[in-house]
C-alpha cells in the first residue's frame, strides 16, 4: 500500500515538471516570434512622420484641396429687394379671389344657421304649433299614447302647413328670397321685405287681448298702431292665440272619447265585470267610430277652415 502511494507522488510530481516548463516554452516563442521589438517599433514610427511631410509638402495636395473647397456648394443667402413704389399700390388678382371665398363663406355660414333656425321660426310664426297640437290632443283622446308616430304627425302638419300659408310663402319667395339669390338686395333688405307679410299674417290670428298683455309685460309705450308693435311683442301674443285656438278645437276632439269611456265604463258595471280594463273595450270602439265618420278629413278640413 505503501509502494503505490509512493508511486502516485513520483507521477504527480512528473506530471507538474512537464506543465511547468511547457508555459515557459510557450512565453519565449511569444517574445520572440509575436511580439515587435523595439527597433522595429521606432523603425515603424519613422516611416510615419517621412510619409506625413512629404504629404503636406506635396503641391498637388494643396491643389487638390483646393479643387475640392471650390466644388463644395456654398449656401445660398437670399436678398431682400425693396418694393418699388409703383408696384405696391397695385392690388393684385388674388385680392379679389380672396374676397369671394369671404363672401361665399359667409353665405355658407348664414345658410347654416337658417337651417338652424327654422323649426323654431316654423313653430313660432307660423300654423305649425295650432295644427300639431290638435293632432297630439286627438292622439291622446282615441288613448294610443305612441300611434300615429311623432314623424307621422309632424309630416301632416308640415303640409297643412304649407297648405294654410301658400299665399305667405308665395309671397316671401317673391319679395324677398329670390331677389337674395339673385344676389339684388342685402340680407337685412331681404328681412326687412320678408318680415312684412308674415306680420300681417300674424296680426290677422292675434287677438287684441294677447297683443295688450305682451305690451303690458314687455313695459313699451302704447303703440298707436300695428306699426308700432315689435316683432319681440308680436310673435309671443300669436303664439298665445295659436294656444287657445288649439285647445278649443282640441277640447271639442275630446268630446266624443270620452263619452264613448263613459259608455263602455257603465256597460262594464252593469254586468259586473268590474276587473275588466274600460280602455280594453273602449279602445277598439274609439277607432270604429273614428273611421266610420270620416274622422281625418273632418279634422283636417276644420283645421284649415279655423285659419281663415
Amino acid at each position: 500500500m505503501k509502494r503505490y502511494f509512493h508511486w502516485l507522488a513520483v507521477v504527480l510530481v512528473m506530471l507538474g515538471a512537464l506543465g511547468a516548463l511547457g508555459g515557459f516554452a510557450a512565453s519565449a516563442y511569444a517574445q520572440t516570434e509575436g511580439a515587435p521589438s523595439e527597433a522595429e517599433i521606432n523603425a515603424d514610427l519613422s516611416d510615419i512622420a517621412r510619409d506625413a511631410s512629404i504629404m503636406q509638402a506635396s503641391p498637388l495636395s494643396q491643389a487638390a484641396r483646393e479643387a475640392k473647397a471650390a466644388a463644395s456648394p456654398k449656401p445660398h443667402v437670399p436678398r431682400l429687394s425693396k418694393p418699388s413704389a409703383g408696384k405696391g399700390n397695385a392690388s393684385s388678382p388674388s385680392a379679389s379671389s380672396d374676397g369671394d371665398r369671404t363672401a361665399l363663406a359667409l353665405r355658407i355660414a348664414i345658410g347654416l344657421t337658417l337651417v338652424a333656425v327654422v323649426p323654431g321660426l316654423l313653430v313660432c310664426m307660423t300654423a305649425f304649433l295650432r295644427i300639431i297640437i290638435v293632432l297630439s290632443m286627438l292622439r291622446h283622446a282615441i288613448g294610443m299614447q305612441e300611434t300615429p308616430p311623432n314623424t307621422a304627425l309632424i309630416g301632416i302638419a308640415i303640409f297643412l302647413t304649407m297648405f294654410t300659408m301658400a299665399p305667405v310663402i308665395q309671397t316671401v319667395n317673391t319679395t324677398s328670397l329670390q331677389p337674395f339669390l339673385a344676389g339684388k338686395t342685402t340680407p337685412e333688405q331681404a328681412y326687412e321685405r320678408g318680415i312684412v307679410p308674415l306680420r300681417d299674417y300674424m296680426v290677422r290670428q292675434t287677438r287684441e287681448q294677447d297683443l295688450a298683455l305682451m305690451v303690458e309685460l314687455s313695459r313699451a309705450p302704447q303703440p298707436r298702431d300695428m306699426t308700432d308693435i315689435s316683432n319681440v311683442q308680436l310673435i309671443p301674443a300669436y303664439m298665445l292665440s295659436e294656444l287657445r285656438a288649439a285647445f278649443q278645437i282640441g277640447f271639442m276632439v275630446f268630446l266624443p272619447f270620452i263619452l264613448i269611456d263613459l259608455i263602455v265604463s257603465s256597460l262594464l258595471m252593469a254586468l259586473g265585470m268590474m276587473m275588466m280594463p274600460p280602455a280594453t273595450i273602449a279602445l277598439p270602439l274609439k277607432i270604429l267610430m273614428f273611421i266610420l265618420v270620416d274622422g281625418w278629413g273632418l279634422l283636417l278640413r276644420a283645421l284649415v277652415g279655423s285659419f281663415h
